[in-house]
């Protein structure tokens, strides 16, 4: 595969057509052909790395070799596609290599404008790897109301996370792409938190959007994968050429787990909201909580983009929350559930529970962390698919054994982790 000629990804892309499915119906129909062969309804993996030819640059089908392109892939990058109403999407092996891949694509001395409160990983990318290629990223807690004083002539990127990871702020999107796209600026939102289900990005200006696969999207934690969506014929030209010359591509066998995740998602992301709403309530009710940040309470600061953003102004299923006890008792509720399990990532069916401070986002020195809330008292919860009177009982006997062990302990009080 050669690199495209001179591609401006920036140009104002083609939409794709409205679907004429529900979600649920793409989700389980989308890039699911039936085997010609067998007939079977469920796609068989196909694990072969190479593809006969019938003669030399002649292959028997449109595969040639498994890096470039593999028939599993294929079908679940037509279904994300599907789902996020975009022309194309892009897997790769992780969600970090997502980011990776997309930030390779921007030139030596290229900008970028991201928001202050990203998930670690991106946050090291950004300050640790891009820069040795000439990337220099430029960080903002208020993205709406200065975008317009970062952007310089080098200003090639946006990167978006709605919500936010761990603060769960969010971003009016086609706010921040009208300003970028005065300037010929690319957005890309990370969706990760919110999945397809809530929240299709491109509908509000974006220009990508970007999963980490291992989360919601294959919702059972036994994957690891990323994707990248986007209607734009230059982008798919500019990034399918480095999926292939980095090679940082998923499995077959991946790719078939993903797609199979896929097809229950809407099932999974109603549940999780369902149930992260009930905990976000009872949370925001008891005198142990100095406060609760989740989109789908009207207590909210962001609500009315939730609104406007998610549908049906869903909250998705993760949240987090200050306990009074500081450090101490944080870690103490991570230790003390019954149903959520002390573990990073987020969007499986099961319930986790971490401590973003210690944790996810460990790597990020504690004065930035704390400038966009991310506080030593801060636990992060990922609700998945279990009952929700269950997790909300589990959360409020581990705020009670928490706070009473920390004061049993004479540990200090103070509500900003000291």
């Amino acid at each position: 595969m050669s690199p495209p000629v001179n591609p401006d990804p920036r140009s104002t892309p083609p939409r794709p057509p409205t679907p004429v499915h529900g979600f649920g119906t793409l989700a389980v129909h989308a890039g699911s052909r039936h085997d010609p062969h067998t007939g079977a309804v469920i796609e068989p993996i196909s694990l072969s790395t190479t593809f006969a030819q019938t003669a030399v640059g002649k292959p028997v089908g449109e595969y040639e070799y498994s890096r470039s392109e593999n028939p599993n892939r294929t079908n679940f990058e037509a279904a994300v596609a599907a789902l996020e109403h975009a022309r194309y999407a892009l897997a790769f092996s992780s969600g970090s290599a997502t980011t990776a891949n997309i930030l390779q694509s921007l030139a030596a001395g290229s900008h970028v404008i991201s928001v202050a409160d990203v998930y670690g990983g991106t946050h090291r990318y950004f300050t640790q790897v891009a820069k040795a290629h000439g990337v220099k990223v430029t960080f903002t807690a208020e993205i709406e109301v200065d975008i317009s004083e970062h952007i310089n002539d080098q200003t090639r990127l946006i990167w978006i996370e709605s919500p936010s990871n761990p603060t769960l702020r969010l971003v009016d999107i086609r706010a921040v792409a009208t300003e970028a796209h005065k300037h010929g600026i690319l957005v890309v939102v990370d969706n990760t938190f919110l999945s397809p289900y809530v929240q299709n990005p491109l509908d509000h200006g974006a220009d990508i959007v970007v999963h980490s696969v291992t989360k919601y999207i294959n919702g059972h934690s036994d994957v690891v994968m990323g994707v990248a969506a986007f209607n734009s014929d230059e982008l798919k030209a500019r990034l399918s050429f480095l999926q292939n010359a980095i090679g940082a591509v998923p499995s077959a066998f991946d790719s078939w787990l993903a797609h199979r995740g896929l097809k229950t998602l809407h099932l999974r992301a109603r549940e999780a909201t369902r149930n992260a709403t009930a905990v976000a309530t009872a949370l925001e009710a008891s005198p142990h909580v100095i406060s609760v940040n989740y989109p789908g309470l009207e207590s909210h600061p962001h609500r009315a983009i939730a609104l406007k953003q998610h549908r049906d102004g869903m909250g998705g299923g993760m949240l987090s929350f200050r306990i009074n006890g500081g450090h101490a008792a944080a870690e103490r509720f991570c230790q003390v559930t019954n149903i959520f399990t002390l573990a990073e990532s987020l969007g499986g069916v099961e319930s986790l529970v971490e401590l973003p401070s210690s944790m996810t986002h460990a790597g990020i020195p504690r004065d930035q962390r704390e400038a966009v809330g991310v506080f030593d008292d801060l636990v992060r919860l990922s609700c998945g698919v279990e009952d929700a009177e269950d997790l909300k009982n589990d959360v409020l006997q581990a705020l009670e054994r928490a706070v009473k062990d920390t004061a049993k302990n004479g540990v200090s009080n103070g509500v900003n982790g000291q």
